[in-house]
């Protein structure tokens, strides 16, 4: 396994996507228990995608422009679910401290949603993890599922990062019923926003 290889998916996994922007909406109304749940969920959102650039299926969706569409749209249309969910469901970042209304499995389950939804995630494994390894490997099949697991451990680590970073500033937010509610509407903005970006894309 090269340093280049752990240099780039760090990278890539600290760009701020949709599951980051979940994980921190988490963190911040809920706490870093349930940020916990939500980076687990969305780091197995990505196993889908894996699996599927390890055994071509992706392939599939790069060359069946029906089938990427399909995804895609799906995609979509749970990104804009999530930016009005943010909106509308109270407990979905709500600062108080009744946990009880949403549970965690439920936080990790729409996590998960989140990035199996994601049909560019399997397009985005197909033409990365194939850059490192060896043309000439005698097992190329292990050497990809080895690389992906590692990338879903940096990304559930890296999560869990954020996570703490949120809910360290729940504090703040607490008791400051203004900044939660701004902070609901610049989530929702970036989920609609992604959705919209997602929806126009090739």
């Amino acid at each position: 396994m090269s340093v280049e290889f752990l240099l780039t998916s760090l990278i890539v996994v600290f760009l701020p996507g949709t599951g980051v922007l979940y994980t921190i909406a988490i963190g911040l109304g809920r706490g870093f228990k349930a940020s916990i749940a939500a980076a687990l969920g969305c780091t197995f959102g990505i196993l889908p995608a894996a699996l599927a650039s390890i055994i071509g299926l992706s392939a599939l969706l790069h060359t069946s422009a029906v089938a990427f569409q399909v995804i895609k749209y799906l995609g979509v249309l749970y990104l804009f679910y999530m930016a009005w969910s943010i909106l509308k469901d109270e407990s979905t970042m709500d600062a108080s401290d009744d946990r009880s209304r949403k549970s965690l499995r439920s936080i990790a389950l729409t996590g998960t949603l989140i990035n199996v939804l994601n049909p560019k995630l399997s397009l985005f494994f197909l033409a990365f993890l194939p850059q490192f390894i060896s043309v000439n490997a005698p097992n190329a099949t292990v050497e990809l599922s080895l690389l992906a697991v590692v990338f879903m451990v940096m990304t559930f680590l890296v999560f869990v990062g954020y996570g703490a970073f949120a809910s360290a500033a729940r504090r703040y937010v607490i008791g400051r019923p203004t900044v939660m509610v701004w902070i609901k509407r610049v989530f929702a903005g970036a989920f609609g926003a992604l959705g919209a970006k997602l929806a126009m894309s090739d």
